[in-house]
């Protein structure tokens, strides 16, 4: 059954405090291969397999379910400086 991208966002954002979400289905829409962007003060002073084993954790049942998964956490401040980076600023 494929997962969809609601649940994934809904789990999320139960658990965590998210200032931004990204939630891709790279399977054109069969919801069997999703890459996630998770902004959250929660991440901060954690390693990043720390926050990978948050999400995954998380997720668990709906990763099962899933032909592939790829995550990239961020702190406020890491995604801010990412933002700059990309616009020059």
């Amino acid at each position: 059954m494929p997962v969809q991208p609601q649940v994934l966002e809904n789990l999320i954002r139960e658990a965590i405090p998210v200032s931004h979400l990204e939630i891709h289905d790279q399977s054109n829409g069969c919801g069997e291969n999703y890459s996630i962007v998770v902004v959250s003060e929660s991440f901060e002073g954690k390693t990043t397999l720390a926050r990978h084993k948050l999400l995954n954790e998380l997720l668990k049942d709906q990763i099962t379910q899933m032909h592939a998964f790829s995550q990239k956490t961020l702190t406020p401040k890491q995604y801010q400086a990412l933002q700059e980076k990309a616009t020059g600023a």
